[in-house]
Parts: C-alpha cells; structure tokens; sequence
C-alpha cells in the first residue's frame, strides 16, 4: 500500500505521519494503552485524503471518553486558543500571563505616544533591564499563515514609538519587539523578523521556546481547554475577564457568579486544576 496522503486546514496533502499522531498523543500524558487503542482506530480508519481534523476528532473523543478529561483537554490546546475569539482580545490577556511568568511586567492594550503618531500597543513588557512592545496576532480558524506584510508594518510602528521612547528616556532601556501568533509564519516573516531584529513566536516557532512549549512549561492553559465547559459557560467567563484555568482555581465562587450548574462544579474544578498542576510533574 503508498502513502496516505492527508488533507491539511490550509488545504495541502501531505503524507500521514504515524509517528507524530503518536507523539502529540504522548504529550496528553494518555496511558500507552489508551494511545495504542487510538492509533490502531485511526489506521483502521484512514483513506487517501482524509483530513487532519477527522483524524482529530476521532482521537479527541476517544480521549474524552477516557477516565481522565484533563488528556482530552492538552489534546485540544491548540484549537481551544483558536476558540478564545471572537475578538483577539482574551489572547492579548493570555500572552501576557504568559510573559509575566517569565518574570516580567505587563500591561494590555496600552496607547503609546510614537515620535509621529501615537499607537495602541497590545501588550507592553517591562523589566529593569528591557522595555519590550508585543503585537498579538490572532486566528480562529487554522491553516491561516502571518505573511511578511506583519513584521513588515509592525517593524515601523516600533520604529516610531523607539524614536519617540529616545527622545524623552534616552537609551537607558534596551527596546525589543516581539510578535507573537497562535498559527504561524510564513518562511519569509521568519527570516524578514531575525534579520530585522524582531523575536517571532508562532504556535510552534521557534523550536523549544514556541506557544505550545511555554504554555506547557509554566501551566497557563486557556479556560476553553476545559471540556467539563460548555461553550455558553465559557463565553460568560471570558465576558467576566477568566481567561485561565489557573483563575477558576484561584476563585471558584466565579463558576456560581455567572450561573454555572452547581452539579458540574466539581468536575470543572478538577479538570481546572489538574491542567494547572501541569507543570508540577513534567518540568
């Protein structure tokens, strides 16, 4: 028999790897058994064409119907930061937990005065030493590719607050622009961003320091990870400001804020704090 081939979002074939079905599995922290279970349902399955969101969904209900939700909940991280929308703004927030668990301090949504025009910034970093810009693009839907047009257009925007942030502070801070992304760049962003000084970071660029990587490493999984959630009950907590597991954990009272189901409580609190505790036991 060939190679399958499998049909990705952005509509290219390209052929099936077993292997890194495999690999995304894993890193659901699923039993070898359970994995092994829904590899052999996959293969049964597959055909020339078949695309990456069948293959999915078959292997998140699978996990979903496992004892465990929190496997199925890692398995969807990168669809549920797509499901943070409809706006962009929940995914400003998130970026900068993120970064503010790097030891930074944020502020979102910032006007800064340019040396021309004044700019709203999505998310503004400082520490003692660096004084950084961070523009957020965000998608809700896969297979959508940043092209050098945003590194290009963001670059000069920086170059207009830089030339301003001179002028008042001088060069007491060192200025950086980073951009980050939950789908990806195109080759030419990339080598337009590292020749031009800009630190990209896309769902899973660059390698060991990506999205996907410092979510893992500091815990931070957005509130629509949870599949103990209904979408209506996540929109209310999005709407109240929730935007991660860890918040639900810090004051579960919320859940009965915005009329969650008392019965679903415990369960929610369980799948919260279990993808919060994440990191306890794999860094």
């Amino acid at each position: 028999m060939g190679k399958i081939k499998v049909k990705k979002f952005s509509g290219e074939l390209v052929d099936f790897d077993m292997e890194k079905l495999k690999n995304s599995l894993r890193r659901t922290k699923a039993g070898e058994e359970l994995i092994q279970s829904i590899v052999a349902t996959v293969k049964n399955r597959l055909y020339d064409g078949i695309s990456t969101k069948e293959i999915y969904q078959m292997a998140f209900k699978m996990l979903n119907k496992s004892k465990s939700k929190t496997n199925a909940s890692r398995y969807k991280l990168k669809k549920a930061i797509m499901e943070l929308g409809p706006s962009g703004f929940p995914f400003e927030k998130f970026i900068a937990a993120i970064i503010k668990a790097e030891g930074f301090e944020t502020e979102v949504g910032v006007i800064v005065q340019g040396y021309c025009v004044s700019h709203e910034v999505d998310v503004v970093v400082e520490n003692e030493h660096k004084h950084i810009m961070v523009e957020c693009k965000y998608h809700n839907k896969q297979g959508r590719v940043n092209d050098i047009k945003i590194p290009l257009y963001i670059k000069s925007r920086f170059l207009d607050i830089e030339k301003q942030h001179k002028k008042e502070e001088g060069d007491h801070f060192i200025h950086e622009q980073w951009i980050y992304t939950n789908t990806r760049f195109s080759s030419e962003a990339i080598k337009y961003g590292e020749c031009a000084g800009l630190k990209l970071v896309s769902w899973d660029y660059p390698h060991n320091n990506s999205v996907a990587d410092q979510i893992n490493k500091h815990g931070l999984f957005p509130i629509t990870t949870l599949t103990t959630l209904s979408k209506k009950d996540i929109q209310k907590l999005l709407e109240k400001g929730y935007v991660l597991c860890k918040d639900i954990c810090s004051n579960p009272n919320v859940l009965v804020e915005v009329g969650i189901d008392r019965a679903k409580h415990k369960k929610i609190m369980q799948n919260a704090k279990e993808l919060s505790e994440y990191i306890a036991n794999n860094h």
